[in-house]
């Protein structure tokens, strides 16, 4: 019992202890002869010591192998470990100090980093994608393939080609088939018509940016709500300027003043008979209507009906029909004594835009109350019902621009004020809004064409220009420049080739803008139209 009570104890010593050659043999033999065992058990203890020393020599070396590499892992994190004997007495000795025969290379251990502060990549098998892998490995395998396949084929077109004949280098191995009988190709008609030369010209004409002619209009009221200036059949063109009337022949350059108003009167509106007659009708603001031969150079009467200034005339034959800014439409017969025919309450407000259809059916009046409205004619008369057709009221401003389209009967162009900005063609057989465009403008006056299909517009505010515009779609045409105020007034010449414009900057400007070209057709014109230009063509001759 006391022999395994020793072994033990030497085990234990020996695992305590570091190295083998300090190991627990040399002190248990001097720990024996201090203590004076007795020979016996001595001699017992040497045999088991002998039996044991090789397990025992083996279990002590992999203690030294821990221990050293213990030891040598705290050198490479500049730790010190102090040993057993050294924690007993005390004293601090560096791990730095090696032991003979100990291994200096370090074991890796789970406990160490890695150098450079790098990890190994471990490849997680889970998270992998083989098709993707299998699909990129095999991608090349394809194109080498394609490759070839693509070369063949090119190979055998090049051989194809060289085997035909000299400036045949397509054609059938073997000859085609024939179409059954009575087969007949639809493209056969396509391919085997002569082509056509085209007929279709060059819409675009020339129209000149700068105005032909400049006048002098000093004193021209600067009025959106009056109608000053007039263009006759016979040439000879009207012109208000304050308080006087002035005649200028276009053919011959003539001026001549016709009249001038006493007093603080001015001339608000003037409008010339139709058929050539040298005939002027003439509003003023004293709420008169006077009528001048222009040939005479003499006031023939004088008519009443209006409490306001008269603004807008309008001719039907011998009927004159006058607005005025008590809102009222007066008809006047110049023939009869008393000349009042009838009387329409058309506005709420004054009348700024009064116009007869060219066929004599219809009367387009607007006013300052955003309205305009259509007057039928009165059965068997020259002038028209107390009730209106239509009324509309879409304008957002005052409508002074109206002009009947003199090649299709019914149409109406109505222009609105700077609150509208808008022109709106109209149907008045149906009632319907055919076109509206914005002009971004305000619209003062309108002129259509007699040999295009076209119509011209005068505007203010902003930009004082005049717009001539493609009927029916309302597109842009041409943009002419040069007043520096608001185009108050247009007028069109008796031969329909240019149209003069009176501005609020005093000048009148004669624009050729409609001039005919001499290859082309005339344009169109309805008969009472081609009337009054013969008609004006023997009166210059």
């Amino acid at each position: 019992m006391a022999q395994f009570n020793y072994l033990n104890e030497i085990n234990s010593l020996a695992t305590m202890d570091g190295p083998i050659t300090r190991g627990p043999l040399q002190r248990w033999i001097k720990k024996s002869n201090n203590e004076n065992i007795n020979p016996s058990l001595s001699s017992s203890l040497k045999n088991i010591s002998n039996a044991n020393i090789s397990s025992c020599n083996q279990s002590l070396q992999k203690l030294s192998i821990t221990a050293n590499q213990s030891c040598n892992n705290s050198a490479l994190s500049n730790s010190k470990t102090p040993t057993r004997n050294e924690n007993k007495k005390g004293k601090k000795t560096p791990c730095k100090t090696k032991s003979p025969g100990r291994s200096t290379t370090p074991t890796p251990n789970k406990a160490s980093k890695t150098p450079n502060k790098a990890d190994r990549f471990i490849p997680s098998r889970s998270n992998s994608n083989y098709d993707l892998c299998h699909y990129m490995m095999s991608r090349d395998e394809e194109k080498s393939e394609e490759a070839v396949s693509q070369i063949a084929a090119t190979e055998a077109i090049g051989r194809v080609l060289t085997d035909t004949e000299p400036g045949r280098l397509l054609q059938y191995t073997c000859k085609a088939p024939a179409a059954p009988e009575g087969y007949q190709n639809r493209l056969r008609v396509v391919y085997s018509q002569a082509k056509v030369p085209s007929t279709v010209k060059n819409n675009t004409r020339y129209i000149p940016q700068a105005p032909e002619r400049i006048l002098d209009a000093p004193d021209i009221l600067d009025d959106y709500y009056l109608n000053l200036v007039d263009w006759s059949t016979s040439n000879v063109v009207a012109v208000a300027l304050g308080n006087a009337v002035y005649l200028w022949n276009a053919g011959t350059g003539q001026i001549d003043q016709l009249l001038t108003l006493e007093g603080s009167e001015t001339v608000s509106s003037v409008s010339w008979v139709q058929g050539g007659s040298p005939h002027l009708a003439v509003g003023t603001s004293s709420s008169t209507v006077e009528l001048w031969d222009c040939s005479k150079i003499k006031r023939l009467r004088l008519m009443d009906g209006h409490s306001g200034r008269v603004g807008a005339l309008a001719w039907n034959m011998y009927i004159l029909s006058s607005g005025g800014r008590d809102g009222n439409i007066v008809h006047h017969d110049v023939r009869q004594r008393d000349h009042a025919l009838a009387t329409v309450y058309a506005h709420t407000r004054e009348v700024c835009g009064l116009k007869w259809s060219l066929d004599g059916k219809y009367l387009a009046s607007g006013g300052n109350d955003n309205l305009l409205n259509i007057w039928p004619l009165a059965e068997g008369q020259h002038y028209s019902q107390p009730q209106y057709l239509y009324s509309f009221n879409q304008h957002l401003a005052a409508v002074k621009g109206l002009a009947w389209c003199p090649w299709s009967a019914g149409i109406l162009a109505s222009g609105g004020g700077t609150a509208d900005r808008t022109i709106r063609i109209w149907n008045v057989s149906t009632g319907a809004n055919l076109n509206t465009v914005d002009t971004k403008s305000q619209v003062c006056s309108i002129v259509w064409s007699t040999h295009y299909k076209e119509l011209i517009s005068g505007h203010g505010y902003a930009n004082n220009q005049l717009i001539i515009w493609k009927y029916p779609t309302m597109t842009r045409v041409a943009e002419l420049s040069g007043h520096v105020a608001r185009v108050l007034h247009l007028a069109l010449s008796p031969d329909g080739t240019s149209v003069l414009s009176a501005g609020a900057d005093e000048t009148l400007r004669l624009w050729k803008c409609f001039m005919l070209d001499p290859s082309k057709k005339k344009g169109p014109t309805d008969s009472k139209a081609a009337k009054s230009l013969l008609n004006m063509n023997s009166l210059i001759r």
